[in-house]
């Protein structure tokens, strides 16, 4: 367990070779990137890696929350929640990003907002719905002006993990990553099970992600989707070995409890509706609060009432999983697209 939390928080799997030699990040995050900055994209802050002086300076204001090279020092002290790196000295005494790579937690990680908006003690497997992740992909000076535009055109919370392999544009919200033990079929569309990735089903959309998205030195290949992707170069394998653990931390990742303090008398009214009139436990059943338990039930693209219906036709399965409703409280927008902002626009 303690050897996934750390492959899920601290783990690159080796993309400094992406983000550093392809997009040159590690360049733009030196030069431009202060901790405003990073907070305003939605970039995290592990509060519990900081030290005793660096508590001290920003609550004194003697550590500049506008300088890139504060940005430096943070990631230097593993504080930046998905960001790993290999921080040197220029002769001047300032800090040099030599390298940079990004971690599972940076997109399904967030904190609790305990020292101040964006600092705070890491809540992993929670969705992290602040971070632009397409607006700082287009930050990088290695891509086009069309490709810029595209990640840019995202926006909070959003990705498309499938544009850089099809071209196509449609991103979906970053899911959670707790809730997921006992679920036969992972992802909005299902592709992830075992009969595709014997590890587990989330194992199968862990390869894909950190080898196709993050560029980690691993392989994935499908056949029904036609992605064929080997990072490797011939190298070692950093992928493959490490995702049992991951897996197996992510299983123990449980959907956050009801908050504090919800009406209670109106969750006994939702209940009936849920149950009866508004037929929601149709699909949304069992103690998962989803039918894909039942033998791995998928449905046709016609069946989802999200706005958008052609994400599935690029997926393997062409077909949608329902989504379990555990800890939904926490990730608005709700559908695949996010085109729900709340659940009373369900």
């Amino acid at each position: 367990m303690n050897q996934g939390k750390e492959i899920f928080r601290f783990e690159t799997f080796g993309d400094e070779t992406t983000w550093t030699d392809v997009l040159k990040m590690n360049q733009v995050i030196e030069t431009a990137v202060d901790p405003t900055t990073a907070l305003s994209v939605g970039l995290k802050v592990d509060a519990a890696a900081l030290t005793a002086a660096v508590v001290g300076g920003i609550q004194d204001g003697s550590i500049s929350l506008t300088d890139p090279q504060t940005t430096l020092a943070l990631i230097q002290l593993n504080a930046a929640v998905g960001v790993k790196d290999q921080v040197s000295t220029k002769p001047t005494g300032k800090l040099q990003l030599d390298r940079v790579g990004i971690t599972c937690a940076l997109c399904h990680s967030t904190v609790d907002n305990a020292f101040a908006p964006g600092i705070g003690n890491r809540l992993d497997g929670y969705p992290n719905r602040d971070l632009d992740p397409g607006l700082i992909i287009s930050l990088s000076p290695a891509l086009t002006a069309d490709q810029k535009a595209v990640y840019a055109s995202w926006g909070k919370g959003m990705y498309d993990p499938r544009y850089n392999q099809d071209g196509l544009n449609n991103p979906v919200v970053i899911p959670p990553a707790f809730g997921l033990y006992g679920l036969p079929k992972a992802t909005f569309t299902g592709d992830g099970d075992v009969a595709h990735e014997p590890v587990g089903p989330v194992t199968y959309w862990n390869r894909y992600v950190s080898v196709t998205q993050m560029g980690g030195h691993g392989k994935f290949s499908d056949s029904r989707t036609g992605v064929n992707v080997d990072n490797t170069g011939g190298g070692a394998d950093l992928v493959t070995g490490k995702l049992p653990a991951l897996q197996s931390y992510q299983f123990s990742l449980d959907a956050p409890p009801a908050p504090v303090g919800f009406d209670a008398t109106a969750a006994a009214r939702g209940k009936i509706l849920f149950n009866g009139k508004a037929t929601c436990a149709t699909c949304h059943s069992g103690p998962k609060f989803t039918d894909v338990t039942d033998g791995g039930r998928l449905h046709p693209q016609d069946a989802s009432i999200a706005a958008d219906e052609d994400y599935v036709n690029r997926s393997a399965t062409k077909q949608w999983r329902v989504s379990p409703l555990r800890g939904i409280w926490q990730h608005a927008p709700y559908f695949h697209d996010g085109s729900s902002e709340n659940v009373s626009q369900l």
